[in-house]
Formats: C-alpha cells, structure tokens, sequence
C-alpha cells in the first residue's frame, strides 16, 4: 500500500498498483496531446505573414484539468496553440480544438458507458457518484449534475436517432423483436420494441428502438410507418417471434417483406404444451428441420414430426404445421445466410449483453430516459457486431437473385457490370 500525504498533513492509503496505472495513464496522455498539437504546427508550418513569421505556434499550457478515466482521474495539462490565421469566411480567427481531449471534456467515453447500465440496475443519478467512487476511487467530474446533463444528452441522441433519414440506408433483411426489459419503470407492460437490419455490404445496423406497448399491431404500425416515412425501402425478409402485432402491422406497412418465425421461439412455445419426457425428443426432431441440408429435406422432416408426435399431441403439432412456410422461408436465400436468418438471435444475444433481462430495481424512471439508456448500451454494442457470412450475396438478393437449396440459379445480369 501508498501512503499518501494531503496538504493538510493528513494522510490516505492506496493500492500502490492503482497509482502506478494512474501515473501510466496520465504520461500516456499527456504524450498523445504533445504529439497531436505537434503534427497540427507541423503541417502548418507554411503559414506565414507579411514578415515571414509562422502563424501558428506552441504557447505554454492550459491550466491543469481533471479527467475522469477508467484507470481513475487523471490530471492533465494540455498544450496550448497560438493561432493567428483568419477564417476568410467568417472573418473570425482560426482555432485549435483537440480530437484526442475536446475543451469540454471532463469524463472519458467508456466512463460515460457505465452510467447507463447502473441505471438500468436500478441506481437513481444520485447514487451514480459513490458507486463510482468505489470502482475509480474518485467521484472527479461526475456530480449528480453531471449525471443528470449526460442523461438529457443521451435522450436527445436517441430523440435524433429515431428521426434520422433512412433514404440512404438500405436494408435487405431485418430482425424485429419486442423486449422487456426490467428496467426502473412503473409501467407493467413496458416493451422496447427493436428493428435491427442488414445493409448492402452485409454489416449489421440499429435502425430503430422505441416505447411499445404490449408488441400491439398499432405500436409496431406505428414505429414500422416512422421507418417508411423517413424513406426506409421494401424489405426482403423479416425474421421475428410469434407475437401476432409485427406480422399484422408488417402486411400493411411492407406487404412485400416475406416472414421468417424465429426457431428459438417457436421451439420454445411447441416444447411448453409437451410433457416433460417427450420434450428432449421432439427438440432433437425440430434441430433436424432447421437444419436440413435444404427445404425438401425439411418439409420431409415436419412431415416425419407430425407422424411421430400428431395423434399424441396435435397441439404442437399444429404449432408446426400451421406456420410451415413461414419457418422454413430462410432456405431460399444464400445457404450463407442461414444461420443469421432462422432465429432473431441478433437482437437476443446483445440485450443479453446489456442485461436488460436482469432484476432490478423498480421506481419512478421515465421511459424517455430508460430507452435513451437502452440505446446507449445498444450502440456501444453494436461497435463489435459482425457482418453476415456470405456479405457479397447481400446485394445478389436485393437484385432479385434466385437461390435454390442455398445456391445462386439465376442473377440478374447488370450486377455483373
């Protein structure tokens, strides 16, 4: 342990391994800013007035800032820069604002990223600051001002997301999947219903997130009409659940979109009207569906389904049956794209990661600041999510290519060009 002598004369203990990374990190900084304001003079080192004197050069160093990080806070002089050019457009003169440490920046962004999962387990801006101070060892830049500022930001961020123009944006297959997230709200039926996409390149994308009540038909009409109004285009396949509001709003919204019933699900709700000794089997005969090597072979094995389990159990059966053509509508696209296409296991594996599925605390939150939450955690996650396999055939598919047991047949020729 570090024992630590205050001006006062007091003195405090630390872990001498926490100062040692402080240290680090604060070193580090500072050479990044050095570097960074080093370059700027560099590549302006031809401007020059009447006299042959550079107009842009060092000059000293703000006064020292606090920055919180997540090796701690960190306290940082950042070099200052003399900038006598004139902006010919505005007449105003030239400044220098740094990428690496902006003038008002007081918390780092991964610092930042934490905040919206304390909140969603239950912690109220006020309790932000010591639940911090135990994981950084300071509470330095986030008041419960500053926690309250940041929440109004992510509101407005979200606020502007969902009013973004999607004209430019085009989405070939979408997931779509109401969640219900235990989060600090009042309300018993509170969903966050997501949409999430796959572009031309075959990158996945948030495309939007919003307050649903219940997956009704007129929540999801709702959000589904937003999407179209700000120019988002017909959509070839979209994979969801059983909930019967998506696929009634999706018919009147994007009537063209085929549907996909995501396995996981319909597993589940056939396995729950199943004794628990034919459950294991009937799983084993539902993996050989999906995956069939191609959709004869996996109506074949429905039809191998209904046999062993109709006179027994016709009620998952009929689950199965009923909704054939839209369980296995994923064979007639690229055989790479299967395993993205059959389950809206996207939207699932990343609430997971938030863990927007775990206890918390409920109280008073507002479902404007809950979802503004939700969409930070969301964002920051999608910064890791892959592009489907196969990503060349995305465009084939938008084109109107035919595939037959997950093979191209037929292309439309102007895509070779």
């Amino acid at each position: 342990m570090l024992s630590v002598v205050n001006a006062d004369g007091s003195t405090e203990s630390s872990s001498l391994i926490d100062e040692i990374v402080r240290e680090g990190a604060r070193r580090m900084l500072a050479a990044a800013l050095e570097a960074e304001v080093n370059q700027y003079i560099a590549e302006l080192a031809a401007a020059t007035d009447a006299a042959g004197r550079r107009m842009v050069v060092r000059n000293g160093h703000h006064r020292p800032r606090t920055v919180t990080t997540a090796a701690g806070p960190v306290e940082v002089m950042a070099p200052r820069v003399n900038d006598k050019r004139v902006d010919v457009a505005t007449g105003e003169r030239m400044r220098f604002s740094s990428k690496i440490l902006p003038p008002w920046c007081r918390t780092s962004p991964k610092v930042s990223e934490v905040l919206p999962l304390l909140y969603l387990h239950g912690l109220s801006s006020g309790d932000f600051v010591p639940a911090l101070e135990q994981f950084l060892g300071s509470a330095a830049g986030l008041s419960p001002a500053t926690v309250t500022r940041l929440t109004k930001q992510r509101q407005d961020d979200h606020a502007a997301f969902q009013q973004r123009d999607l004209a430019d944006s085009d989405y070939v297959y979408v997931w779509a999947d109401g969640v219900h997230p235990k989060v600090r709200l009042g309300r018993t039926h509170f969903c966050v219903l997501v949409l999430m996409g796959v572009r031309l390149d075959g990158t996945k994308e948030l495309i939007a997130l919003a307050e649903g009540l219940r997956e009704s038909t007129e929540s999801w009409a709702d959000l589904l009409r937003g999407c179209r109004r700000r120019g988002m285009r017909d959509l070839e396949l979209v994979v969801g659940d059983g909930a019967m509001g998506l696929w009634k709003a999706l018919a009147e919204v994007f009537p063209a979109a085929r549907h996909q019933r995501c396995w996981v699900h319909k597993a589940r709700n056939v396995t729950n009207v199943l004794p628990k000794s034919a459950q294991s089997g009937a799983t084993k005969a539902m993996r050989e569906i999906y995956n069939a090597e191609d959709r004869a072979h996996a109506e074949k094995a429905i039809e191998a389904f209904a046999k062993m389990y109709g006179a027994k159990f016709p009620k998952a059966v009929a689950k199965m049956t009923d909704d054939a053509d839209e369980l296995l509508a994923f064979y007639d696209f690229p055989a790479e794209h299967w395993i993205h296409l059959r389950t809206t296991n996207p939207i699932e594996s990343t609430f997971s990661t938030v863990k927007l599925r775990t206890k918390v605390t409920c109280g008073a939150g507002s479902p404007a600041a809950a979802l503004a939450m939700v969409f930070k955690l969301v964002e920051s996650a999608q910064a890791r999510w892959r592009a489907v396999t196969g990503a060349h055939l995305v465009p084939l598919v938008r084109a109107g290519a035919r595939f037959e047991r997950g093979l191209l047949v037929e292309r439309d020729e102007t895509l070779a060009a």
